[in-house]
This record gives structure tokens, sequence and C-alpha cells, in this order.
């Protein structure tokens, strides 16, 4: 039961991610080059969220029970403040290495439901950061500065909700929601249509189904 549950949850949080690689990314060297140097930017922002959260928490070590609860948002607002932060640098990154690219082609009695509610807010966050790092280049790119204010909002929200964590239902619907909406923005972002995504879905993209045969 514990292997089951374990692989479960991984294939419920990853599956799509990796699925998203295997067909997108993996095929082209330098996608592969770009997402390692955007994990790397992420790896850093964390970091030094990590150090913030540290230093904050040395200060405030021997304080009451409310203290460390504001200090566990303050600790969130900050967090996501950084990561949106480097993801504004690693767009400023992408487009400077651009220029010299463009010659190369209730009750918890059962465990399991707590970890399948983990599994699942994770496999949302990371659909999140895909379509948030679409729609924030967008914005940077044609200077739709609403769009990143957009961004910061609702990753504040989502990264909000996990502070109701017994009430996994409410969490998960409204970050599901979110995902959904900015799933949505980022597909006409990225130049998707109605026509195109029907097309998709009946095996009748020309395009898809030729980059298909390559990739073979």
């Amino acid at each position: 039961m514990t292997a089951a549950v374990f692989f479960g949850c991984t294939f419920i949080a990853f599956g799509p991610a990796l699925a998203l690689y295997i067909f997108t990314i993996a095929t082209e060297p330098l996608r592969i080059i770009f997402l390692i140097v955007g994990a790397f930017f992420w790896l850093v922002s964390l970091l030094l969220s990590s150090l913030v959260w540290f230093m904050a928490g040395t200060i405030a070590d021997n304080k009451d029970g409310p203290i460390q609860k504001y200090l566990l948002i303050f600790g969130v607002l900050v967090s996501v403040l950084i990561q949106e932060m480097f993801r504004f640098a690693y767009y400023r990154l992408l487009k400077k290495a651009n220029e010299g690219l463009k010659g190369i082609n209730p009750d918890e009695t059962v465990p399991s439901m707590r970890l399948l509610a983990y599994a699942f807010m994770t496999l949302v966050i990371v659909l999140l950061h895909m379509f948030w790092g679409i729609v924030f280049f967008d914005g940077c790119e044609k200077k739709k500065w609403h769009a990143l204010l957009v961004v910061l909002l609702t990753h504040l929200l989502v990264s909000a909700l996990t502070f109701i964590s017994p009430h996994y239902g409410i969490n998960l619907v409204s970050a599901y929601m979110i995902m959904v909406l900015m799933g949505i923005w980022a597909f006409f972002v990225a130049g998707g249509s109605c026509r195109s995504l029907k097309l998709c879905l009946l095996c009748q993209d020309k395009d898809f189904l030729l980059f298909s045969q390559r990739s073979r």
C-alpha cells in the first residue's frame, strides 16, 4: 500500500510535467539548456528565500504562537516576491541571449488522503509556474505590465491557499480554477486559437503531425 501511494502521488504530481518535457523539450537540446538555466534561477530564488526565513526565524526564536504564524505568512510573501523577481531576471537573460541565438535552429485518519492532496497541489503548482512564465514573458515583451501584476497576485493567492491546508477541498478547487484560467490565458498568448485546438484534438493539425514525425 505504501509503494502504491508513493508512486500514485508521484505520477499525479509530476506526470503531466514529465509528459510535457518528453514531447516539447527533450527533442531540442537548446530547450534543455534553457530548462536547466530556468531551474537554476528558481533554485537560487529559493535559496535566498530560505536565508530570509532563517534570519527571521533566528530573530523570533523564542516568540509565542501568533508571532510564529505571522512570521510564516511573511516568509511566504517574501518567497513569492523573490521568485517573481528572479522570473523577470530570467526573462531579461533570455532576451539578451536571444540576440546571439538567432542563427541557431476533514479528520486525517487516512494519511493517503493528505498525501493525495499534496500530490494534486504539487501538480497545480508545477503547471501554474509554466503558465505564469508564458504570461509573464509575454507581458515583459509587449510592455503589458498588468499581466505581471496578475502573475504576482495569483502567485500570492495560490501560496496563501496553503495556509488553509486542513480544508483540502477549498484550496484545491480554488487553485485548479486559477490554473485553468491562467492556462487559457497562456494558450492564447502563445498563439493558440479555438480552431488550432480543435484541429489538434482531431489529429488534423498538419504542423503538429509533421513535428511528431520529425521527432521520431
